[in-house]
């Protein structure tokens, strides 16, 4: 309880004490015991009473998130100019009082769903979109009093501003810029734009009519469509997840076959490699052989017996007289017949 609270206590418990003392004095009276009434305790009940309550009339006291406008019979406009901040105020008892406004921040919400909103029901916003369709919007509003236009708005609106300010500004504001938007627009490629827009004229209007709305202080909670026009987007939105299927599929395809034609050409690239690794390897054994061949040629054109010695060098050990075809040159063993010879003898 504040101090104002308890002197209107007190000035009550005063008044009070006074009436009980002028009929205690009256009963007994009525019982024979003569008694006289106190003037001085009356004057001090009396003055006390009403000092306290005119005390408690004068001492205003204001919470942090309270500021009051004066509403005062001493001047010519009805009310003082600035309103009063938190804190401890004096004003003229019975010639002046003070009309409370809050600065915190409010929240009006207006809803399809019957439990959400403000107003008991459907409350959302019905706007018809630039082609036409119509669309139901829930939003909600953020908003608080200006405290330096305080007096403005309780000259203006009073206790009314949220009915006859908030919300009709609010939803005449939506159906506005919702028209300036097809469907398509609004719920999905300039939802924002939109959200954008509809806050910027609503802090506009708040501020000239002694209101902050802040930034994303304006919500959209939620945009539904008639049932025929939400039926044909979850249609379309069927049709294009189905062409978005295809189209993966497809590019899944494309991509195996750019594997495989990248694993032919790899192995194409090495069956290349290898046949003319090969083709290189048969040319050097060919070129080998034909060196070869050309070096014993001119072994044998310089030691034509050498390839008789070759031949006899071939045969097999035992072998000590051969029978040759006529015409043949003669091929002996010179070994077995050198140790044929008597000892002595020479060949």
């Amino acid at each position: 309880m504040n101090i104002t609270g308890s002197l209107s206590l007190v000035a009550m418990g005063l008044f009070a004490a006074l009436v009980a003392y002028i009929v205690w004095v009256l009963l007994e009276r009525q019982k024979g015991r003569p008694r006289k009434v106190s003037i001085s305790i009356v004057v001090i009940l009396l003055i006390g009473g009403v000092v306290s309550m005119s005390l408690g009339a004068g001492l205003v006291f204001l919470e942090p998130e309270e500021r009051g406008v004066v509403i005062s019979a001493l001047s010519s406009k009805g009310y003082r100019s600035g309103a009063l901040g938190p804190g401890l105020h004096w004003i003229m008892p019975y010639a002046e009082r003070v009309q409370r406004y809050t600065i915190a921040q409010r929240t009006y919400t207006m809803s399809g769903t019957p439990t959400e909103g403000e107003v008991q029901g459907d409350d959302a916003v019905r706007a018809r979109t630039s082609d036409g369709q119509e669309v139901f919007m829930d939003a909600t509003v953020i908003f608080s009093i200006d405290p330096e236009q305080v007096a403005t708005i309780h000259i203006r609106w009073q206790n009314r501003f949220v009915t006859d300010l908030v919300r009709p500004q609010a939803r005449g504001v939506i159906r506005e810029q919702v028209a300036q938007f097809d469907v398509q627009q609004v719920y999905s490629t300039k939802r924002d734009e939109l959200h954008d827009e509809i806050e910027t004229k609503l802090r506009e209007i708040f501020a000239e009519n002694g209101l902050i709305l802040k930034e994303n202080d304006f919500i959209v909670r939620n945009i539904t469509f008639t049932p025929e026009y939400a039926d044909a987007i979850e249609r379309k939105q069927i049709e294009e997840q189905e062409a978005e299927r295809a189209k993966f599929v497809v590019e899944q395809q494309k991509q195996e076959a750019e594997r495989l034609r990248e694993e032919a050409k790899g192995e194409k690239d090495a069956a290349i490699t290898r046949a003319e690794g090969e083709a290189e390897a048969a040319k050097i054994r060919a070129e080998g052989e034909a060196e070869a061949l050309r070096l014993i040629n001119e072994v044998l054109v310089q030691n034509p017996e050498l390839l008789q010695y070759k031949y006899i060098e071939k045969l097999a050990s035992n072998i000590e007289v051969m029978l040759l075809p006529a015409n043949s040159p003669y091929l002996l063993e010179t070994q077995s017949l050198l140790d044929k010879l008597p000892a002595g003898d020479s060949p």
